[in-house]
């Protein structure tokens, strides 16, 4: 089998491929803190701008940082000319909700400058994997920490994060989010442009990662070529104090 190689617009195939596949996770967020006119919602690591897209569809005014630059362009180029999306969180506000539904470990600096200057009440939401065993991409993403010889930095402790900032917790909720690809080598693109691999990617053979992520995506392989895996993501919410 001749492994799929890696992708050159890794920012495109975020948008093109993965992005989508955390719709259900945005739009449980969205509902349950009733987002909409008169809401002002700031996406922390905003990608190219998806969820926003959807919180300003219901009414919203908006603004969004990520420090991928190439993510931040295509999410200035899916939205309004009157949204702001900067590569570091803007200085305006105040907001109402804030978002990292992207949330890693490397986050808690900035968590921590915006209880600092964020409006008193306002809602944090950070979201990540949920319980291992309740997800199929769990054994594909741990071929990256392998690799890269390093613990899974795609998980983070979601409750440790909001203690740390200063948070206090409000609330959390689960929320499927299966990974459906058309095929197996749309999978890989996908998958790669989540950033989980990007260690790996540098510590070794860049085919030998596509390689691997094949190889532990066999079992999701369906009958038509397809590739079918199903997730729950956890969200937490907390309040500014």
């Amino acid at each position: 089998m001749t492994p799929t190689l890696v992708p050159h617009h890794p920012a495109r195939d975020w948008a093109e491929i993965q992005e989508r596949m955390l719709v259900p996770l945005y739009e449980a967020v969205y509902e349950r803190l009733g987002v909409g006119a008169g809401s002002r919602v700031l996406g922390l690591g905003c990608g190219s701008g998806l969820a926003l897209l959807m919180a300003a569809a219901r009414g919203a005014r908006v603004a969004g940082a990520d420090r991928d630059h190439a993510r931040a362009e295509l999410a200035r180029e899916r939205l309004p000319e009157d949204v702001t999306v900067t590569e570091e969180p803007p200085a305006g506000g105040p907001y109402d909700v804030v978002t990292a539904f992207h949330a890693t470990d490397g986050l808690l600096p900035e968590l921590t400058a915006l209880t600092r200057s964020a409006q008193r009440g306002a809602t944090v939401v950070l979201a990540g994997w949920g319980p291992p065993e309740r997800c199929a991409t769990e054994p594909v993403l741990r071929v990256a920490a392998r690799l890269a010889d390093s613990r899974p930095a795609f998980r983070a402790d979601l409750d440790a994060l909001v203690a740390a900032a200063g948070l206090r917790p409000a609330g959390s909720g689960r929320v499927a989010c299966p990974f459906g690809y058309a095929s197996e080598g749309s999978a890989v693109r996908g998958l790669l442009s989540t950033g989980a691999f990007d260690q790996a990617v540098l510590a070794t053979d860049p085919s030998q990662v596509a390689k691997e992520i094949e190889e532990a995506l066999a079992p999701y392989v369906r009958a038509d070529g397809t590739v079918w895996m199903p997730n729950v993501f956890r969200y937490v919410l907390a309040r500014v104090p």
